[in-house]
């Protein structure tokens, strides 16, 4: 994972999305799992068109089922993990096993997230995250890294790009504008709201700004209000 814990404040991996990123030609991928890791390895290994690089967790995997045979990604392609109609959680690396978990608790209230498995920060599956955005009207992403120039601010230049944000309302859940001080990492990342319990709050204001109720914010009543929300 990007924040390390024990081994201190210098060795934290929180900006490694938000400096890579900003490489041309730059191909950045981030698995939700060990499964997924050994894929991306593969991927990397084959990928010669330019530099790659793989933001990979410190610590232990999920214990995740194994691939017998290991598969090249597709480069810049996600994956729908899960349908909803009313938000849709947008994810990657560590962050994507939180989203589910979240959605679920979300379904026992009401509200249908769905979640996509980013895998790349760069580039975007836009083709996805612009669907799914646009039939929810609400997106939230989720990262273990500093939003100032990383996984989310990305996805709000693609749709700001694509001219939908006045449609689609958003918010960016990562670590803030700052150094991580030595610490257990779940402490920090509840502090940004990256749990169960801070997801969903934030999910739930997002639905209801001004009082309106979940049900009625569909992308046609968004539309002409403001724009993303961070």
């Amino acid at each position: 994972r990007s924040l390390v814990g024990g081994d201190g404040e210098t060795h934290q991996g929180v900006f490694d999305l938000a400096f890579l990123r900003s490489i041309p030609n730059m191909v950045l991928m981030a698995p939700k799992d060990e499964n997924e890791f050994r894929h991306m390895l593969k991927t990397a290994v084959e990928y010669w068109e330019g530099p790659i690089a793989v933001r990979y967790p410190r610590g232990s995997g999920l214990g995740v089922p194994l691939d017998a045979e290991l598969q090249t990604l597709p480069i810049g392609k996600g994956e729908l993990l899960r349908p909803g109609k009313d938000v849709v959680l947008v994810a990657i690396g560590t962050m994507v096993n939180l989203a589910c978990r979240a959605a679920e608790k979300l379904e026992a209230l009401g509200i249908r997230a769905a979640v996509i498995n980013a895998r790349f920060a760069k580039p975007l599956d836009r083709d996805l995250i612009l669907e799914q955005a646009l039939a929810t009207g609400h997106l939230v992403t989720l990262e273990e890294g500093v939003v100032a120039g990383g996984f989310g601010s990305a996805v709000l230049e693609m749709l700001a790009a694509a001219e939908v944000l006045p449609q689609v309302r958003v918010a960016c859940l990562g670590l803030g504008d700052e150094f991580i001080p030595h610490g257990e990492p779940d402490y920090f990342l509840a502090r940004a709201g990256l749990s169960v319990a801070g997801v969903v709050s934030r999910v739930r204001r997002l639905l209801k700004p001004d009082g309106v109720s979940a049900e009625k914010m569909t992308p046609q009543a968004l539309a002409g209000q403001s724009g993303g929300e961070v």
